[in-house]
């Protein structure tokens, strides 16, 4: 992790009190389905969907629900709250990627949330053959661990320091997996500092940018419209997101 990702600050208390969005953004995700379903359907491969910290399946669900309408075999991450990289965790999750990749026969698509996203990043790291791609939204993968707002949440509720790393857990976070990868963020994240959340660009790298709140990044209309776009590329087609003509008044120019 280079030197200014270490010394990145956690974004304003302005920006967290607009975190209350979030609800906001639920009802624009309702009221935009008619639209949604107009994204391009899936091939029925398998997507695993990794929820934030502290939060559960349940989080993920209205994802989830629309994933599965598009056309996808879509699973939860089925370990009740995200309460941090404890022991057996890790385990459970290679266990479900693994099994997903073996009842459906074809590779697994990763979508994480937030430290979801970190998961999944690391996980595609260890089993490259079983991962198809990876989406993470709002998933601080670049930045230090006090970067965020959610730091000391995190070390009350997993025990263990928020720096913690597991050398067994794939490789420097900051590192992408060797899959094509798709980081979504936002600017007016009020958790986890914007900059921590980009990808560099290469061959299968890429950064999507929204106008989110971080606690509505899993159903707002525009994230869900990209994940459902970027997931339904072929296999070993992929090319980066297209924000030309419509989509540029949705999702800005991350490299402005």
């Amino acid at each position: 992790m280079s030197a200014t990702a270490q010394t990145l600050r956690a974004p304003s208390k302005t920006l967290m009190l607009l975190e209350t969005r979030a609800l906001h953004e639920f009802g624009a995700f309702l009221g935009a389905l008619p639209l949604l379903n107009l994204a391009p359907r899936g091939d029925g491969h398998p997507v695993l969907v990794l929820p934030g910290l502290v939060a559960s399946d349940i989080s993920t669900r209205p994802l989830r629900s629309f994933l599965k309408g598009r056309g996808y075999a879509v699973s939860g991450w089925k370990q009740g709250r995200n309460l941090g990289l404890r022991d057996g965790v890790q385990d459970s999750m290679m266990d479900l990627l693994r099994e997903l990749n073996d009842s459906h026969g074809r590779k697994v698509s990763l979508v994480g949330w937030s430290l979801g996203g970190l998961y999944a990043r690391q996980l595609a790291k260890l089993m490259p053959d079983r991962v198809r791609s990876v989406i993470t939204l709002g998933s601080p993968f670049a930045a230090g661990p006090k970067a965020t707002n959610a730091w000391q949440v995190y070390e009350i509720v997993s025990g263990k320091p928020a720096d913690h790393s597991d050398p067994n857990f794939g490789s420097d976070l900051s590192e992408p997996p060797p899959v094509p990868t798709t980081a979504i963020y936002s600017r007016t994240d009020g958790i986890c500092a914007w900059q921590g959340c980009k990808e560099n660009p290469s061959a299968q790298t890429e950064s999507i940018e929204v106008e989110s709140s971080h606690c509505g990044m899993g159903h707002h209309p525009a994230v869900v419209y990209a994940v459902a776009e970027r997931l339904a590329q072929r296999e070993g087609e992929w090319a980066p997101f297209d924000r030309s003509g419509w989509r540029s008044l949705l999702f800005p120019d991350p490299n402005r």
